[in-house]
């Protein structure tokens, strides 16, 4: 474990966890996040941000130095934040970061939050982004909450026969809104990140009465014979854990191609710190060498 790890799993446990189990509201979670973003995450030098618009849905084109959006593969890439915070603009860092090591454009969607706009409006929201950008070759990505939602457009896409993107990865997705795996109890005190205490508030903010079990909320219980390939990877301490594990046994009972990385002792979401974080460094080239073998892209 590297000393930064230590380091920033001790500050996780004792500012961050605590802020989110004890903030007031919605609102403060939101503007704490965003203050946070622009303190902690950098992208590499040179990255540009383009503000765009893909089937009336507002999104953000993160690109490396000497990439273009104009033409080629791209990543169509969603957001966590338990789909009540988070923004195109808390996580275009990261996107940036993995724009440099795979060559490839990244577009963050920014989909409507619960609870002014609650489930299923940001997986709408999704599909109609994926089907203006559909006719570009499109990798799928996201984490926790955006990665839960991209395995549910990804769902939706094979339900309704729509051409299918090359791959799907996801950061410790958020998948089972019904908190049934173990991880959930195992994990309640070893999560640096997230307390259980307010899993349960954010989703029914999401849900809004909504069945917990459906599979565009939880994609966990959704069919996904036929799917391209996907790659997943989760901390070995995170309450999400068995979201991620469950969601790829059951992925691979169905014929699809799934890879698992299985951190020891990572924070959630940990690509977020790459900027110090050696371990989430590793985890996006890792990511970045798999995607480059599905689309012939080359990475720096």
């Amino acid at each position: 474990m590297s000393r930064a790890r230590r380091w920033l799993n001790t500050y996780l446990r004792w500012s961050e966890k605590r802020h989110l189990a004890l903030a007031a509201d919605i609102d403060a979670l939101r503007r704490s996040f965003a203050v946070r973003a622009r303190l902690f995450f950098h992208a590499p030098f040179g990255s540009r941000y383009v503000l765009d618009d893909l089937g009336g849905i507002r999104v953000q084109w993160a690109m490396a130095k000497g990439i273009s959006r104009a033409t080629g593969p791209a990543i169509l890439y969603f957001h966590g934040g338990g789909y009540v915070f988070g923004s195109t603009n808390t996580h275009r860092a990261m996107a940036a970061a993995l724009s440099k090591r795979t060559s490839l454009p990244v577009c963050l969607v920014e989909y409507r939050l619960a609870p002014d706009h609650p489930f299923p409006a940001a997986v709408e929201d999704a599909i109609a982004a994926y089907s203006a950008i559909r006719f570009r070759p499109v990798i799928l990505g996201g984490d926790s909450a955006g990665g839960g939602l991209a395995f549910a457009l990804l769902a939706e896409i094979l339900r309704c026969d729509m051409p299918r993107p090359l791959a799907t990865f996801a950061f410790s997705p958020f998948t089972d809104l019904t908190f049934s795996g173990a991880s959930m109890v195992e994990n309640a005190k070893k999560e640096v990140m997230l307390p259980v205490s307010r899993i349960g508030e954010i989703s029914q903010a999401y849900l809004n009465g909504a069945a917990a079990d459906d599979p565009r909320a939880s994609p966990l219980f959704a069919d996904f014979t036929g799917a391209p390939p996907v790659w997943l990877t989760v901390g070995t301490t995170e309450i999400l854990r068995d979201d991620t594990l469950r969601l790829a046994d059951r992925m691979e009972a169905q014929g699809v191609d799934t890879t698992v990385l299985l951190e020891t002792n990572v924070p959630h979401v940990w690509p977020m710190f790459h900027n110090i974080l050696p371990e989430a460094r590793g985890t996006l080239t890792k990511l970045a060498d798999w995607l480059l073998m599905r689309t012939g892209s080359d990475g720096n």
